[in-house]
This record gives C-alpha cells, sequence and structure tokens, in this order.
C-alpha cells in the first residue's frame, strides 16, 4: 500500500524523506508506478506542510494526535493537490491504513475529517488569499489562511507554506513581493535541468526527442520536466556519460574556477561529483575530497559514468585534513550550507532552517573556508560557493575572510535567484539559487 508506506517514511521523523524514499522502495521491491505515487505524495506533504496543517487545524478535532495527523497529510496531499485520484480510492486506502495502524476507534475520526476536506475544496480562485490555494485553481469554502493585511508572515507562512523565521529573511533581503515569489517556486519540483557533457544542446534535445525540453539560461543545458527524471536518467545519452543532471548555478560556481590542463586543483566538499567533474573536464588534474567513503563512492560513480575517473585522485577527510602541507593551483569549497537557493529541489531543508542550525552551519563554512585557502598556492585561486541564498553565507562570508587575512583579492562573484529573472516570472531561471566568489591570493 502507497499511501501506509508514505506514512511510515512520514511519521518517522526523518529529516530527509524524499531521500529516503528510493531506500524503503528499494526494501519493500516497490513496483515504479507505485514509486512514482510515492515519491509525490511525500515531496507534496513536505512542499505543502504548514498548508496542509492550516487545513487539518479548520477541519479536525484539536486534539487530533500526531500519528493520524499524519494519516491525513497524506489524504490531504491527494484531495487538495492531485486531481486524477478517485474520491473512493482515498477514503478506502486511508481508512484501511488507519485502521491498520491505529485501529478502529480512529476510523470515525478520519472519515468524517475526509467529508470535510471534500466538502471545503471549491473549484476556480476567488482572489481571496485567505481562501485560495496557491498555484491551483481551487480554493477552500471557508477562510482558513491568516489575513495578509495583517499578519503577512504568517499568511505566507500557512499559504505558501515557508516557515516565518526563514521568510522574514528573504524579506528583509528581498522585500516581500521577490520573497514570496521565491517561496511559491518552491512549493512545485521544479523542472529538471540536464547538462551537455558532450556533444551540442541541439544534438543532445533531438536524440531526446520523445522527451519536451526546452534551453535553460546557461547554453549547455536543457530543462526537461521533472515527471521525465527516470526517462532521462535511462537515456543512452545519459548511461554514456554524453549528459548529466546538473543546476545552472551549480555548473557556474564550477567553471569560476576557469580549470585548465596542467593544474592542480582541490575540490573539498566534492560529493556527489558533478563540479568535480567539470573541473576534470577542464583538464586538470582534480583531487576530490569528502568526509565519508559512502560519498566519495557517489563521486566516483558520477565520474565514471562521465569517464573522468582516471583524472581525479579520491581522498576521504574531514577538511582536507589528509592532505596535510599539499598546495593547488586552485581550491573549490562548495561549503555545507542552509540550502535556501534549492528549496523547491530539497524542500525538506525549509523545516531544518532555524537559527541554531544557521550559526553551526556559519561556523562550519568559517572553518572550511580557513581551511581550504590554506591549501592555495601563491598567485592561485579559491571559489566558495554555496547554494544558499543568505548573505551570511555568501558575500559577508566573502567579506569577513577578506578583512581577516591579507594577501588575497575578490575576483568575481555572482548570485543567482532561482526561477526568478529581473521580471520576477516565475520559472524564467536558473532553476537553483546559489552564490559564488573567486578569490585570488598574492604571490
Amino acid at each position: 500500500m502507497t499511501r501506509l508506506t508514505a506514512w511510515h517514511i512520514l511519521r518517522s521523523g526523518s529529516s530527509t524523506p524524499l531521500r529516503d524514499v528510493d531506500r524503503v522502495a528499494d526494501a519493500h521491491h516497490v513496483a515504479a508506478l507505485d514509486r512514482a505515487l510515492l515519491r509525490r505524495i511525500i515531496g507534496t506533504e513536505v512542499r505543502r506542510r504548514t498548508t496542509l496543517r492550516a487545513v487539518l487545524r479548520h477541519i479536525a478535532p484539536a486534539n487530533l494526535n500526531a500519528e493520524l495527523a499524519t494519516h491525513l497529510h497524506v489524504a490531504l496531499v491527494q484531495i487538495l493537490f492531485m486531481d486524477k485520484i478517485p474520491e473512493h480510492a482515498v477514503r478506502s486506502e486511508c481508512l484501511d491504513a488507519v485502521r491498520r495502524t491505529l485501529g478502529p476507534s480512529k476510523v470515525r475520526i478520519a472519515r468524517e475529517v475526509i467529508v470535510a476536506a471534500y466538502e471545503q475544496l471549491q473549484q476556480g480562485r476567488l482572489g481571496d488569499p485567505r481562501r485560495d490555494l496557491e498555484l491551483r485553481n481551487a480554493h477552500m469554502r471557508d477562510a482558513v489562511f491568516q489575513d495578509p493585511a495583517v499578519h503577512p508572515l504568517l499568511w505566507a507562512e500557512d499559504a505558501l507554506s515557508m516557515p516565518a523565521p526563514l521568510l522574514k529573511r528573504f524579506v528583509a533581503r528581498f522585500g516581500e513581493e521577490r520573497a514570496f515569489g521565491l517561496a511559491r517556486f518552491a512549493l512545485e519540483e521544479p523542472p529538471l535541468s540536464v547538462r551537455v557533457v558532450t556533444g551540442t544542446r541541439e544534438a543532445l534535445a533531438a536524440e531526446l526527442a520523445g522527451i519536451e525540453t526546452r534551453p535553460g539560461v546557461h547554453d549547455t543545458v536543457l530543462l526537461a520536466s521533472a515527471s521525465d527524471a527516470e526517462a532521462v536518467s535511462s537515456s543512452a545519452a545519459f548511461v554514456e556519460g554524453r549528459a548529466t543532471i546538473q543546476g545552472e548555478s551549480a555548473l557556474r560556481a564550477a567553471e569560476a574556477m576557469e580549470a585548465r590542463e596542467g593544474e592542480e586543483l582541490l575540490d573539498l566538499c566534492a560529493a556527489p561529483g558533478g563540479k568535480t567533474a567539470v573541473l576534470a573536464q577542464g583538464g586538470a588534474r582534480v583531487v576530490a575530497c569528502d568526509v565519508s567513503e559512502e560519498k566519495l563512492a557517489r563521486v566516483a560513480s558520477t565520474l565514471e559514468r562521465l569517464k573522468l575517473r582516471e583524472q581525479v585522485e579520491l581522498v576521504c577527510s574531514d577538511g582536507g585534513a589528509a592532505l596535510g602541507e599539499r598546495k593547488f593551483d586552485g581550491v573549490l569549497v562548495d561549503a555545507p550550507c542552509s540550502n535556501t537557493g534549492v528549496l523547491a529541489q530539497r524542500p525538506e531543508a525549509r523545516w531544518r532552517f532555524s537559527p541554531k542550525t544557521k550559526t553551526e552551519l556559519v561556523a562550519l563554512q568559517t572553518r572550511l573556508f580557513e581551511r581550504g585557502a590554506s591549501f592555495v598556492k601563491p598567485g592561485g585561486r579559491i571559489v566558495w560557493s554555496t547554494c544558499a541564498l543568505d548573505s551570511d553565507e555568501n558575500r559577508r562570508a566573502v567579506d569577513a575572510f577578506l578583512a581577516a587575512h591579507a594577501g588575497w583579492s575578490l575576483e568575481e562573484d555572482a548570485e543567482a535567484l532561482p526561477g526568478l529573472d529581473t521580471t520576477q516570472q516565475r520559472g524564467a531561471g536558473p532553476i537553483d539559487g546559489g552564490y559564488f566568489a573567486r578569490l585570488r591570493r598574492a604571490r
């Protein structure tokens, strides 16, 4: 039962439920179609979690226990956001799952909530933000969300399913309109960024003729529907290493190193290997470093598929401690970060964000920045990269490093917002947000 499997994953409290889908599906031999449904249910629940909570607060008893609430989240995902699932299927699957896991005493409550949800759901938009479902041609019969005229951040937390503390930082940095635009973009699974490794974008588009694609912003990137991910990853172009999945902002960060033949470069936080591959494609010899053998296995798999493995030395080490006094022409530090530039791809990251986790991240990033710079030869460079949109992780981190280290200068930096151009239109690209800076060490 796919819905029951979804409940087990969500109730586990995992901080990475989407990542758990394949592991659980493999363990239970879940068929491909059921796996796709499972992934969609989990992904939608994570992306719409506080919207589901707001609806549930309105239609369910106040003392609902967490396990039953999770069952009802699975049902509400299908009722509110998955048009093609019949009502009888939602009802029977949910009630059977509740009966199996919580006993017959909870079935009546679940049935009443499901009936109330279908009564509340209405077709069409009203232009009332307290009732309209974002990015859906539907609304709720009653006002279930906060009034944005009174509490804009609390409304956005409910209707846009983005935690208010994170939205508050977005608003302070980008203004309310753009901040809410970023939150809307993160409500849905984004297109897939397919990078041409060898050949041309036009040739790849022709080879993937059965898959609808469109050009990305970067001239080596095609965008495909997320629903075509399996078709792309099973295509000859992908299997043979002529194409790969890589975000445009991530690609530009790796390109900022300007890797050249004859150089020796270090990728300090290399997994899953996409940026390492770009450095190796430039002709350099690369040392790819990460903290575990499991992470390095992912790097090796990527490089082998792209036929770049021989150019890369893999080193298992925290912060490059095993590298001793080695020096490099360039060092890429693609630092662990808050992932606030890729919340559409990694929706669970929004629920991990807090002032405490941010403080811990910045401390780790500072250590990695310092460590990476220590490996750079005189005259060499370091590229600092994150998939975050917070200045503390990006330009402020660079400015703090420069203020503390004489003999370094900033050559270039750039930030990209996901799915927004200067007119703030959804889907304009790039799909992934992030930041990079290239700094040069004096000779």
